[in-house]
């Protein structure tokens, strides 16, 4: 049922509150894909690097074959580094200032960008563009992209954050014109003897409309065809924060494709289980009603430490069998 329900989505985020599986269940989803005969982009942003520790191998902030099917299917991981992202984006903004300014100003335009790196949305901002990469990488040259995102105020922000991007770019972009505007009426009255700044302008803008299209892009993308799985544990806590969750994504736009209870107590392993499974049953039943549109999914508890391929194949078996 999950597989089937997340078949319109090329783009899948899987959130929830932290310590729910999310990463198991994103590398599952991508193995049950990857059987099928799908190429899968599975991508973390979780700066807690655990996609690395799910399948016992170094995934790197460039994509790293994760496993291959004889039907064609392949993962390909990816684990967004914010430290290594937030240098790289401030290094590139860095260098097209210097190209932008008089040599006099590079050291005070270095100085800025030292501060700016610290300043509040600096680091999203940087986030917010690898993951844009990310998805037009994935929707390139892969069948699927899968987000394991960081715990939900970290993903909510994610997810909000394109909307405000465009406009803010569309806003810069608008104020760039009527500076191009005034310009050119101050250099018909008084000719300049720098001819480069138009040059320079034309750069500025050629940035701006590039960062304002992927932003815009990458909005469309949430809005409309990416798709969210909610991964959750039969518990009030949790459960309290994965209803909170569900009404944030409504409201910004997005799509609640599926619900995750992982790991399910069994019923028959004893007195302490079937009670506790007892308990489960009743935020179950809650859920079922508060999202009754949303298909849900149960994941049964399973034994011993489910990492590397084998670990993940397990759990990918609970979707759905391979189909070939």
């Amino acid at each position: 049922m999950l597989l089937k329900a997340l078949e319109p989505h090329p783009v899948v985020f899987v959130g929830g509150k932290g310590g729910v599986g999310k990463t198991s269940v994103s590398g599952a989803l991508a193995y049950a894909r990857m059987q099928r005969g799908d190429r899968v982009l599975l991508v973390s942003t979780d700066p807690a690097h655990n996609l690395g520790h799910l399948w016992q191998t170094k995934v790197r902030d460039t994509p790293t074959r994760l496993a291959e099917h004889a039907s064609g299917g392949l993962i390909d991981g990816v684990e967004i580094d914010p430290k290594t992202v937030v240098e790289r984006h401030f290094d590139a903004v860095l260098q097209q200032m210097y190209r932008m300014l008089p040599e006099r100003l590079h050291a005070p335009a270095k100085r800025h960008l030292a501060s700016a790196r610290h300043a509040p949305g600096s680091h999203e901002s940087a986030m917010l563009e690898r993951v844009a990469e990310a998805v037009d990488l994935g929707l390139r040259e892969h069948d699927l992209v899968i987000f394991d995102t960081a715990p939900t105020g970290h993903t909510l922000r994610l997810l909000m954050l394109p909307e405000q991007l465009t406009d803010w770019a569309e806003t810069l972009l608008r104020n760039r014109s009527r500076s191009e505007q005034y310009a050119a009426v101050l250099e018909s009255i008084v000719p300049q003897r720098d001819p480069a700044p138009g040059d320079k302008d034309a750069a500025l803008r050629r940035t701006l409309i590039r960062r304002r299209e992927r932003f815009a892009r990458l909005r469309d993308v949430i809005a409309g065809e990416a798709g969210f799985v909610l991964v959750t544990l039969a518990e009030p806590m949790p459960m309290a924060e994965s209803f909170e969750l569900a009404d944030h994504l409504r409201e910004i736009g997005v799509k609640l494709a599926a619900v995750v209870v992982n790991r399910r107590s069994p019923a028959d392993a004893g007195a302490v289980l079937a009670a506790r499974r007892e308990l489960e049953d009743e935020q179950v039943r809650r859920l079922r009603t508060v999202l009754r549109d949303v298909p849900t999914v149960e994941l049964p508890l399973l034994p011993g430490h489910l990492s590397g391929e084998p670990g993940v194949a397990t759990l990918a078996a609970q979707f759905a069998p391979p189909s070939r």
